[in-house]
C-alpha cells in the first residue's frame, strides 16, 4: 500500500478526532488492500481506485466511530459482558470491519445473504487477526441472536431495515443507519414501532457529499 494512502488515512483519522494506534492504522490499510485483491475476482465493490476507496469506504466508515462510542457510553451491554454489533447487508464489511478494527471491545458480526461476501469477512478476520469479527451468511430476519446495535450502510430504506432486523435487536438496543442526505421522507414513512431519536450529521474528510446517521430505537 502506497505511502500516499497511509498519509491520507492518518490525516483523515486526525480530522475525525480518532486516536488510533499504529497497529490499527496498519490493519485499516491491510483491509483496504484485501478489498482490492478480492474485488478483482469477486466484485465486492464498484469503487476500484485505491484513493477513492480510502475516501468513500474507509473514511466514510471511520466517521461513525466517535458517534457510536458516544452512544455506547450511555448504555449497558445487553448481556452485561460486552457490546455486540450486527452490521446488516455488510458486503465488503463496511462499516463492520472498520468498527471491529477501531473498537476491539465490541463483538462485530457482519451478515450478508451473498455467501462470497460472508466468506470475505471471515477471511478478513483471519488475515487481520480480528478475534472480535465474524461473517454470517444468512438473512437478518432468520438470526437467533440479539445485538446492542444493529447497523447498516446504504442497505435499505429505514422502514425495511428496521422491519427486517427487528428480531435481531435487543430490547434496549438501537439501530444505526448510515445515510447520505437527511432521510426526511423515510422517517415520515416509519411505523409506530420504530422511532428516530437523533439524526447526526457527519463530515467525511475529502468527501464532498452529505452524510448522516439516523439513530433509531423500538417504540412501545
Amino acid at each position: 500500500m502506497s505511502q500516499d494512502l497511509s498519509t491520507a488515512l492518518k490525516q483523515g483519522v486526525a480530522e475525525l478526532g480518532l486516536d488510533l494506534s499504529p497497529a490499527q492504522i496498519t490493519q485499516l490499510l491491510d483491509y483496504l488492500a484485501l478489498i482490492q485483491k478480492w474485488t478483482r475476482v469477486y466484485n465486492l465493490t464498484a469503487v476500484r481506485d485505491p484513493a477513492e476507496m480510502l475516501t468513500h469506504h474507509l473514511l466514510d466508515s471511520l466517521a461513525v466511530i466517535r458517534p457510536l462510542r458516544q452512544q455506547l457510553v450511555r448504555r449497558q451491554p445487553v448481556d452485561g459482558q460486552g457490546f455486540r454489533l450486527l452490521d446488516v447487508g455488510s458486503g465488503a464489511g463496511l462499516p463492520g470491519v472498520v468498527i471491529a478494527i477501531c473498537c476491539p471491545d465490541i463483538a462485530v458480526s457482519c451478515v450478508d445473504t451473498v455467501a462470497k461476501k460472508a466468506t470475505f469477512i471471515q477471511q478478513a478476520a483471519l488475515t487481520l487477526k480480528l478475534s472480535n469479527l465474524k461473517g454470517l451468511h444468512a438473512r437478518v430476519e432468520n438470526l437467533d441472536d440479539h445485538y446492542d446495535v444493529v447497523s447498516s450502510r446504504a442497505f435499505a430504506s429505514l422502514v425495511d431495515f428496521t422491519h427486517w432486523s427487528r428480531s435481531a435487536l435487543a430490547p434496549a438496543g438501537i439501530w444505526m443507519a448510515m445515510k447520505g442526505k437527511h432521510p426526511v421522507d423515510e422517517i415520515a414513512q416509519l411505523p409506530a414501532s420504530a422511532a428516530v431519536f437523533h439524526v447526526e450529521q457527519l463530515t467525511v474528510p475529502g468527501l464532498g457529499a452529505e452524510r448522516c446517521i439516523a439513530w433509531l430505537r423500538p417504540a412501545n
